[in-house]
């Protein structure tokens, strides 16, 4: 695996840990994360926003160890390989600021919203989560939206799903419930209406799980209810 060898073992010690820093990402939603550093890189996670996807563990399992203390262990890989890594996680849970001069993450080309099979709604690329009154609460290049209506940490996933039996394919069976109303910036915000479904708005690709159905716009409401019999979308199940 490249950039892991057996000098970890010298330099191990270098690596600095900090708990419960406190970081807001936007006005209204404030996170602790945990930080781990070194002369090459700063690696944040929110232990709120994780869901164990489990990709940094499969990529590159010598450096993040869940059960360890500290589960990150930033000298066993060179800094762009964990950097790339981080890049994997599909909640933003984990986040890097590279200290040696090395590339910052941009987000994707394109807006791109997946839908996982009974699971969350995964997006990359410019998002916004925004507030009724239009403030930006979240500002992100990877985002995991609950679509079960359990979670807690709306409109964010928390792994609800899996406690409340959530079963839904991630199947996109109306191919009119996305329009194309013409945007003018490449961000795609994302408004939760009070009580209701959350709208996107912006510029996006919308995948189905098994990426056999690809929907272009700058317009779709989705169901967060868990209860619509047209998901992802919404049809008004809400209000009963």
């Amino acid at each position: 695996m490249r950039g892991i060898g057996c000098g970890w073992l010298l330099t191990e010690s270098r690596q600095r840990v900090r708990h419960a820093v406190e970081r807001a990402g936007g006005r209204g939603m404030k996170d602790k994360r945990h930080a781990f550093e070194n002369d090459a890189i700063e690696v944040t996670w929110s232990q709120r926003r994780c869901i164990h996807a489990a990709e940094c563990v499969r990529r590159l399992p010598p450096v993040f160890q869940p059960g360890q203390r500290p589960w990150v262990k930033l000298e066993r890989a060179e800094a762009d390989a964990v950097a790339e890594v981080v890049q994997r996680c599909p909640t933003g849970a984990l986040h890097f600021t590279r200290r040696d001069g090395g590339a910052a993450e941009v987000p994707t080309e394109q807006n791109l919203v997946l839908v996982s099979a009974h699971g969350p709604t995964y997006l990359r690329g410019d998002i916004e989560i925004l507030a009724p009154d239009g403030s930006v609460l979240l500002k992100d290049t990877r985002v995991a939206l609950c679509r079960c209506g359990a979670s807690a940490n709306k409109p964010l996933c928390d792994n609800a799903h899996r406690a409340s039996g959530f079963r839904d394919a991630g199947v996109i069976t109306d191919l009119d419930s996305v329009e194309d109303l013409g945007s003018s910036v490449p961000t795609l915000r994302v408004r939760p209406q009070l009580n209701g479904p959350i709208h996107l708005d912006g510029p996006f690709t919308l995948a189905s799980s098994d990426g056999g159905t690809l929907l272009r716009g700058t317009s779709a409401w989705l169901c967060r209810c868990g209860k619509s019999g047209s998901k992802p979308f919404c049809d008004g199940s809400h209000a009963a």
